[in-house]
């Protein structure tokens, strides 16, 4: 198994490792924003899980890492390709149809909440406390800001929004669902192959008979590429990045991914997508971030002159 370091400052090469693991997080976005203006939903979750998966595929040989094939772990990469992969995807993706990849950033920065927010209904051992209460509390006034002002029964962007946030719940439910992995003893890339080859399986062939992709017109070389980034870069690579950093600095520390990701996805929004940000959505990331660097704990510790958080 991977032995993670508990939390500690970070260095400057685990710095260096998070911003590239929320380039390649956020570049999601990007890519997502690319490939939707030409292909369906089905045909780009299909091609990123199925992509995916060989890299990783491929990284497990290469390391000597073999698959697991008991029926246990095949279920359990079944359901935690649904939750983490399969849902999640779709939505996010149909979700960038209607709104921008910076907006939709934002609101993926709620999962830890979600995930709270389940875990404390679904496990003995994870309950909110006073700080976390104030800091979901955080997070839901963000996405009330987020929403502030629109006709929520006009536009297409409400339901983009509501998808993306469905997204984050599904997160939250394989998040709390992905735990019985360490009792099973499995390498997280094992894990993170294995849900990804299920996706797969899943994905290609209702791409084919829905999307029927290879009766559409050819896509042009960006949106190829950005269908290679997204399973390259941002599952496969992003994937790598993220296990690599968690056995360096510890969960507390790379879970601070979260509130750069927005960040990433934004800037490259910005730049490759000609998209703007109005003040609202800028506001609600700000009361979402604070809501998680409350939930973090360090910042208050630090302002209050004490040590490690607590709940």
């Amino acid at each position: 198994m991977i032995q993670t370091q508990p939390s500690r400052p970070m260095s400057r090469d685990d710095w260096g490792l998070m911003l590239l693991l929320s380039l390649a997080w956020g570049g999601s976005f990007l890519f997502n924003g690319i490939a939707v203006r030409e292909l369906p939903v089905f045909t780009i979750v299909a091609a990123r899980v199925a992509l995916a998966a060989l890299a990783l595929h491929l990284f497990l040989r290469g390391a000597g890492l073999t698959f697991p094939r008991a029926r246990e772990a095949l279920v359990a990469f079944l359901v935690m390709s649904v939750l983490n992969n399969l849902i999640p995807f779709n939505l996010i993706v149909f979700g960038q149809g209607l709104i921008d990849s910076g907006l939709a950033s934002i609101l993926n920065a709620m999962t830890p909440i979600f995930t709270m927010l389940i875990a404390h209904v679904l496990t003995a051992d994870e309950k909110i406390g006073p700080r976390k209460a104030f800091g979901i509390l955080l997070g839901f006034a963000g996405v009330v800001v987020l929403f502030s002002g629109r006709d929520l029964l006009a536009g297409g962007a409400i339901i983009g929004q509501a998808a993306c946030i469905g997204a984050t719940i599904s997160y939250g439910f394989a998040g709390i669902f992905g735990r019985r992995f360490v009792r099973m003893g499995l390498e997280p890339m094992v894990v993170a192959a294995g849900q990804l080859t299920l996706s797969a399986l899943v994905m290609v062939p209702l791409a084919f008979a829905v999307d029927m992709p290879q009766a559409l017109p050819a896509p042009s070389a960006a949106a190829l590429a950005a269908l290679a980034g997204l399973a390259l870069v941002s599952t496969a690579g992003g994937y790598t990045l993220f296990f690599r950093l968690l056995a360096r600095a510890g969960a507390t520390n790379v879970s601070l991914v979260t509130l750069l990701i927005p960040c990433s996805a934004i800037l490259l929004g910005i730049a490759f997508l000609g998209e703007r940000l109005d003040l609202r959505e800028i506001a609600g990331f700000a009361v979402i971030g604070l809501g998680l660097l409350v939930i973090d704990g360090r910042l208050v510790s630090v302002l209050s002159g004490r040590g490690a958080p607590h709940g």
